[in-house]
């Protein structure tokens, strides 16, 4: 086909969307203006109630935790927040690198999904939960919905493998298992915070750790076999 051919295809293309767009317009804009007065305000007090509605949930959710990537100290708490919150991701976690990575992440999460409980358990002191829900790479992330595990995210492999994932990317994988809101559009940027969240990490693991603390970033760590042993003797009795 000819350049000028060619050309000509694509400028009707072009025009044919923009007279659809148009129309669309045009056809809200017709709408709107059929609206009376009883219309507009039953529209108006619609939307005064989502206002409402969404005001309510958030200081309900304030008062619960959310806004906050906070630690559950015992076990037994751990059911007291899922029955709480119908949304929670909780991070099993031990001190380690990749889980030191996993924390800084869910702490940026935790203040832009407010409508979702953000939480951390020492897997290490928690041998029934870990029995119990197969907690056995450590990070591993726990998403549950209405008081029940609906998924995992376990290790890094989901999020590229690496140790430098962007805050956005888990965003978008939490979104998956729909225990967030998210509409396609993330608050993070994606190079920023990707680096801004590694060198963070990195800086202040080592400032604080000795040589012996510092492992390979390629690899997760499993639970120890005095934690696995402990635990197969809690299950056997």
């Amino acid at each position: 086909m000819e350049k000028g051919k060619i050309e000509e295809v694509i400028e009707k293309q072009v025009l044919t969307v923009a007279r659809a767009v148009e129309d669309k317009i045009d056809e809200e804009i017709a709408a709107l203006e059929r609206l009376d007065a009883d219309d507009i305000e039953a529209l108006r007090e619609r939307r005064l109630q989502q206002m409402k509605k969404m005001a309510e949930n958030r200081s309900r959710w304030i008062s619960l935790g959310h806004s906050e990537y906070s630690e559950i100290p015992s076990e037994k708490d751990f059911f007291s927040v899922v029955k709480a919150s119908e949304r929670v991701v909780c991070h099993f976690y031990r001190e380690n690198w990749p889980c030191k990575v996993m924390d800084k992440h869910l702490n940026l999460l935790a203040q832009q999904h407010i409508e979702t409980r953000f939480v951390k358990i020492n897997a290490e002191k928690s041998p029934f939960l870990a029995e119990k829900l197969k907690i056995i790479v450590l990070p591993t992330l726990a998403l549950i919905k209405n008081a029940k595990v609906d998924d995992y995210v376990v290790g890094f492999d989901e999020l590229g493998g690496t140790d430098d994932f962007s805050t956005e990317e888990l965003e978008e994988r939490l979104a998956k298992a729909q225990v967030i809101s998210y509409e396609g559009e993330s608050s993070f940027n994606h190079a920023k915070s990707s680096a801004k969240t590694t060198r963070n990490v990195r800086q202040s693991t080592r400032a604080d750790s000795s040589d012996s603390d510092v492992y390979p970033l390629s690899k997760f760590w499993l639970m120890d076999d005095k934690l696995l042993s402990f635990i197969a003797r809690t299950t056997a009795v």
